[in-house]
């Protein structure tokens, strides 16, 4: 009879899952949401504990498995603004974690379905990690050299992002001469989120015009011209309580437009 220990049952994995949201996030260029990883990397240790009580097997077969992965996944990644792929590579990881896992077992003579001891776990993910980050070292070490992070504060509440540092952004106010972050309005919505539901897509006047209307945003928008390759415009901005890049405080105004998000990124500073 093989005797399980839920105590250490519900840790490895609590650990284990824990990782496989890190690894993930580093992959897909995310700035680090630690405790949704916690939590779901708890729920994922509570999962495995329950999947070996009796009565409960179903959570084992394959829907229970895909169910509970599909919960981990929109745990530690339904904030970002690509959901689906984050989910996507963080079950491509785990695959590849778990198939580490059995080659490891396989290298050391065990039997097929026989426990994992901790060293063949800790060994598992090493060549995990090792593989992820040599596959994705070129991809991992360009972004990191041209992003930064940007922590934006209002209202009691805070907004943690990547940002593209851009040299060619010389956009400023005109009147102040102060330079001008931009920022996708799903950056924005952690703070100011009616101001990014109606800096999503709409005209900015007509935008504008129903911000003043509201009343924690009238008179907090203003509109500041803007000129690129081939477009002009008008951007809503606003002077943030308190923004910091890189953990360097700035004095910058903030523009919302939803062409500063791109791949790994919800900002152009």
């Amino acid at each position: 009879m093989e005797v399980i220990y839920l105590d250490r049952l519900f840790f490895f994995n609590l650990l284990t899952d824990y990782l496989l949201c890190l690894v993930s996030a580093r992959v897909c260029g995310l700035t680090l949401r630690r405790r949704r990883y916690a939590l779901a990397a708890a729920l994922g240790a509570l999962y495995a504990v329950l999947s070996v009580l009796p009565g409960l097997a179903f959570l084992r077969t394959p829907p229970g498995i895909l169910a509970a992965a599909a919960l981990l996944a929109a745990v530690a990644f339904g904030a970002e603004r690509r959901p689906f792929r984050c989910g996507g590579v963080f079950l491509a990881v785990s695959a590849a974690f778990g198939g580490a896992v059995w080659a490891v077992s396989l290298a050391g003579g065990a039997r097929p379905g026989a426990a994992v001891s901790g060293r063949v776990l800790l060994l598992a993910f090493a060549l995990c990690y090792a593989a992820v980050s040599l596959l994705f070292a070129r991809r991992a070490q360009l972004p990191d050299r041209a992003r930064a992070e940007v922590v934006l504060r209002e209202k009691g509440r805070e907004s943690r992002f990547m940002a593209l540092r851009d040299s060619g952004n010389a956009l400023c106010d005109p009147l102040t001469g102060r330079p001008v972050m931009l920022v996708s309005p799903h950056a924005l919505a952690p703070v100011l989120p009616e101001a990014a539901a109606l800096f999503s897509g709409q005209d900015p006047v007509q935008a504008l015009r129903e911000a003043a209307q509201l009343p924690g945003l009238a008179r907090r928008f203003r509109l500041i011209p803007y000129a690129s390759v081939g477009a002009r415009g008008l951007l809503p901005a606003f002077r943030p309580e308190r923004l910091t890049v890189d953990g360097r405080v700035e004095e910058l105004l903030v523009a919302v437009t939803p062409s500063a998000a791109g791949d790994g990124f919800e900002g152009v500073v």
